[in-house]
């Protein structure tokens, strides 16, 4: 007769936690690596931050013609659309890898604050999109003096 160590129903046996995230992640079956480039698709970069009262925000498109690249604003979101065409198609047997990404693109970010949207302002150079949207009166901070009593 043999004997075997009793384990209650539905308990596993305690792995170290980098035994479980592997497990995890073998599970998931890395979804990432399935995806083909053309649906994976491309989204610029943007960074977004404050000045005098405005938002400026920045989208990296390189390779993108002025022409191609619209920007709207409804409520507080800003959108940026556009495409981005190939210069020719490599037709070769021996093309190794292409990392870049062709197409069309959009782009929408929620901004923290009610804008002016007719007094915005964009500049397009060198690949970088810089907008200048400033805020709304109500949206900016106002001071209010503390009388004495």
């Amino acid at each position: 007769m043999t004997l075997e160590r009793w384990r209650p129903r539905g308990m596993r046996r305690w792995r170290p936690l980098s035994e479980e995230l592997d497990r995890l992640f073998e599970e998931l079956g890395a979804p990432w690596r399935r995806l083909p480039s053309v649906e994976a698709g491309w989204v610029p970069p943007m960074d977004i931050y404050e000045k005098d009262g405005a938002f400026v925000v920045r989208a990296e498109l390189p390779g993108v013609n002025k022409e191609d690249i619209d920007v709207s604003v409804t409520g507080d979101t800003l959108t940026i659309r556009g495409s981005r065409k190939a210069k020719e198609e490599v037709k070769e047997e021996n093309y190794y890898c292409s990392e870049s990404f062709y197409g069309s693109f959009s782009r929408s970010i929620t901004l923290p604050a009610t804008v002016e949207a007719d007094k915005a302002e964009a500049v397009y150079e060198n690949g970088v999109l810089e907008l200048q949207v400033p805020k709304a009166k109500e949206a900016m901070p106002s001071r209010i003096e503390i009388k004495p009593k």
